[in-house]
């Protein structure tokens, strides 16, 4: 088998299989196991767990790594059969700064990084969080947070507005808030960002509690703020949720489109 023929049979095994390939979809399916697995110990990772278990974990980590590290360089290995339109240098850098390509690189990191660099090893507890990033690799494998970014990009313009008004009102609030209750208060709205954690707690009407005015007038004033609140807050909801509408609405109309029937008597073709 020729080298070129060996390098894009393995482009077609790692990247979203077709569901007649079988040995992409075992890939996918494998992938998306050790994934959930590895997301599993991260919080386990969390608990007392004795000595056994961390052990057997510490080994799966092993595993997974070397496997992530192996899926990744084989990915910028065939990323020219990804852009074609590219030359193979510049596909490769277009792939490596890609977002998926970064969440890879991010997903083995921290396991690397110790052998790199002298780090403290409180700092290296702390990224091993960044494990983590492994869970979005399940998203080559579904249009789930792609269909997010998507809604996201086409309604920035009316999201921007609505929570341009909500920091705007956010602001106004905190600032008269610390006016009125900071003589009655002056060891809780000791500034205007104590007022303004009030203002996000009662705007998003999450009321935590730890703050809160005691005058008449800071009283008013919070119930009218948590009123519009109500409103303000739904505003930029309302708008992904009509994102989200609008795109399930597109997709169905470009699969529907897709779908050819007979002329004659309307039953669907099998392309």
């Amino acid at each position: 088998m020729e080298y070129s023929k060996i390098k894009k049979r393995i482009f077609e095994i790692i990247e979203p299989s077709d569901e007649k390939d079988v040995p992409s979809k075992v890939f996918d399916i494998c992938l998306i196991v050790l994934v959930l697995i590895n997301v599993c110990l991260v919080i386990a990772d969390t608990f007392n767990l004795p000595e056994k278990i961390k052990k057997i974990s510490y080994y799966v980590e092993i595993v997974s790594v070397i496997i992530f590290t192996i899926e990744y360089i084989l990915r910028i290995w065939t990323s020219d059969f990804l852009f074609p339109s590219k030359k193979w240098f510049v596909a490769k850098l277009k792939y490596i700064f890609s977002f998926l390509a970064i969440i890879d690189l991010l997903a083995i990191l921290p396991f690397y990084l110790p052998f790199l660099i002298t780090i403290d090893l409180r700092v290296l507890r702390m990224l091993r969080i960044i494990r983590l990033f492994r869970v979005f690799k399940i998203n080559r494998y579904t249009n789930a947070l792609s269909s997010i970014v998507k809604v996201f990009k086409s309604k920035q313009n009316e999201l921007l507005s609505s929570i341009f008004i909500v920091i705007l009102l956010m602001i106004v609030a905190s600032v008269i808030m610390y006016s009125v209750e900071n003589k009655a208060q002056p060891e809780v709205f000791r500034n205007a960002f104590d007022a303004l954690w009030w203002a996000l707690a009662t705007l998003t009407t999450v009321g935590y509690g730890d703050i809160y005015p005691v005058t008449v007038l800071g009283k008013i004033l919070s119930a009218i703020i948590a009123i519009l609140g109500i409103g303000l807050v739904a505003v930029p909801t309302g708008i992904i949720s009509a994102g989200f509408m609008e795109n399930m609405s597109d997709s169905k109309k470009t699969e529907d489109d897709e779908i050819k029937y007979c002329p004659y008597c309307g039953k669907e073709i099998k392309v």
